[in-house]
């Protein structure tokens, strides 16, 4: 049988409402499926979730850790995107069984764009002069597969592993703050956990949001105005159980927590 990147798409999009782990492994079944297939993938099951009424928010970059590239046997990160679906307020607590397999946390710092960016030849000085503002940020990760053995064709058509999105609630102007900088420690259950900095990712995270506005035109996407934008994770992923509680510290970003039942 050859690849169908809509009937993966499809197979990925009812996964979406189900928490059974149902959808065996892409690179199992398609060895030799490519990083442009998998982006076609996962842009198929964007278009039927805007079809159903979703509302494209922003994007994301995943994969930015070189220990996790290295693992993965790939050379950069990938990208995914975020809807209205997948925001969770500041505070709120998640259920697991409702909505997600085998979530973990990831601790970033969140821009929003007031400006667009082209979709090529992006510096950092462009990501810093086309933001909004920037707030601290959980992510969600998530899989969609029967396994967490994933490889990177698999993480890219499942939406870069994002699930869900937590913002925090200060608006803090990038220009104001040293990004690289940033320290970042965060608690569960009132016990830290993991910390990092906002050098961990790329080496500034303007950077990262440069390499996905580059990276994104060749599959003819933009970062637009009022984008929320996640530029990968400063601490390793962090498991989470029901009954956990996570909130993260990032100084002059302010906080961001949840909870999970």
């Amino acid at each position: 049988m050859s690849l169908s990147t809509a009937g993966l798409a499809d197979e990925l999009f009812v996964a979406l409402d189900s928490v059974a782990p149902s959808v065996p492994l892409f690179s199992a079944r398609w060895p030799d499926m490519s990083i442009d297939q998998a982006y076609a993938v996962s842009l198929g099951v964007l278009e039927r979730r805007v079809a159903r009424g979703e509302r494209l928010t922003g994007k994301k970059i995943g994969l930015t850790a070189e220990a996790i590239q290295q693992a993965l046997g790939i050379s950069e990160p990938d990208f995914g995107f975020l809807t209205d679906a997948m925001e969770v307020a500041d505070g709120a607590t998640v259920e697991i069984a409702r909505h997600l397999r085998t979530p973990m946390i990831e601790a970033e710092i969140a821009f929003v764009l007031k400006h667009g960016l082209p979709a090529g030849g992006v510096t950092a000085e462009q990501v810093l002069a086309a933001t909004d503002y920037v707030t601290a940020c959980f992510e969600i990760v998530d899989t969609r597969f029967d396994t967490q053995r994933i490889r990177i064709v698999d993480t890219v058509a499942d939406n870069a592993s994002s699930a869900q999105y937590v913002l925090g609630r200060n608006r803090v102007d990038p220009r104001a703050i040293d990004l690289a900088a940033v320290h970042c420690t965060v608690q569960c259950n009132n016990a830290q956990v993991a910390e990092g900095t906002g050098a961990a990712v790329m080496g500034n995270s303007l950077n990262s949001v440069a390499w996905l506005a580059n990276r994104l035109g060749a599959y003819g996407v933009t970062l637009d105005a009022g984008d929320v934008v996640l530029p990968g994770s400063m601490i390793p992923f962090l498991p989470a159980r029901p009954g956990d509680s996570f909130r993260a510290d990032m100084g002059a970003l302010g906080t961001v927590a949840v909870a999970f039942a």
